[in-house]
């Protein structure tokens, strides 16, 4: 690579986006024209519905965070060995794991959840044994399913990304905690699994944002989130656009937090020799 093409793809802190730059006349402009769309919709449409529904509609944001948290932690930690084991495991371990990947990868998530609700969740009641432990309780509600299926949905994108995380380590990192005389263990949890989750951060923030828009689909099985809020607020109201757009308007805050979020730990792990 000759100099003029290094300096082609270098990128220096005078390259990055300065306050100033946000003062450009076609982002003004742009602003300007937002400014106005926020005003059109607070002045021209009806909103006097608000207060009364703010309880459900904190009730039902809740309701999506935590979806999306437990699916997400619960599905990353089945995506750290379903990753690994495709790198280094023997042929009876990777196999199932490409194959699980694979089938839920090419699946629809909707699917995948009307399967375990409809189809799983109706075999259950039929088995005495299951409606006498203390297992029925929980597997008679909707929101199991839900946690289930994003959580597999979840691992399986995510443990290709892991996949390739493990895989890109440089070779001679590992060599060089094996000759200080690391085990595996210890060269897993300090070195090979960090670098690994260090290159995996971009595309887990993406697939986090993903696993948020992916959320309103449990409101299919009855399991009341902030989408099954604001149908229930159409419904109710007769109502169309106010309702969608304030879903939207909750839906991109959600997503900036978490981009936010995302950045500023990326930003706090150091990038030298990465």
């Amino acid at each position: 690579m000759t100099d003029e093409t290094t300096h082609a793809v270098a990128f220096t802190p005078e390259d990055l986006p300065t306050a100033r730059s946000f003062f450009l006349p076609h982002r003004i402009v742009m602003m300007l024209v937002f400014a106005a769309f926020v005003v059109a919709v607070a002045v021209f449409m009806r909103w006097d519905w608000l207060p009364r529904y703010l309880p459900r509609l904190g009730w039902g944001i809740l309701v999506s965070l935590v979806m999306l948290f437990s699916t997400a932690i619960l599905g990353f930690l089945l995506a750290v060995p379903i990753g690994l084991v495709q790198v280094t495991g023997p042929w009876f371990l990777k196999l199932p794991a490409k194959a699980f990947c694979t089938v839920i990868r090419g699946t629809p998530l909707l699917l995948q959840l009307w399967l375990l609700y409809y189809g799983l969740g109706s075999l259950f009641p039929q088995v005495p044994a299951i409606r006498q432990s203390f297992l029925w309780p929980y597997l008679r509600e909707a929101w199991p399913y839900g946690v289930a299926a994003l959580t597999i949905s979840f691992a399986a994108y995510e443990g290709e990304v892991m996949r390739g995380a493990f895989g890109g380590v440089p070779h001679g990192e590992l060599e060089a905690a094996k000759a200080y005389g690391m085990g595996r263990w210890t060269m897993f949890r300090r070195i090979w699994l960090p670098r690994a989750i260090h290159r995996a951060l971009p595309t887990l923030n993406g697939e986090t944002v993903l696993q948020l828009k992916s959320t309103p689909l449990v409101a299919t099985v009855t399991v009341v989130d902030v989408y099954a809020v604001i149908s229930k607020v159409r419904q109710e109201t007769f109502l169309t656009y106010e309702p969608l757009l304030l879903l939207a308007l909750i839906y991109m805050c959600l997503t900036g937090i978490l981009v936010v979020a995302f950045r500023t730990f990326e930003n706090r792990i150091p990038t030298r020799g990465a």
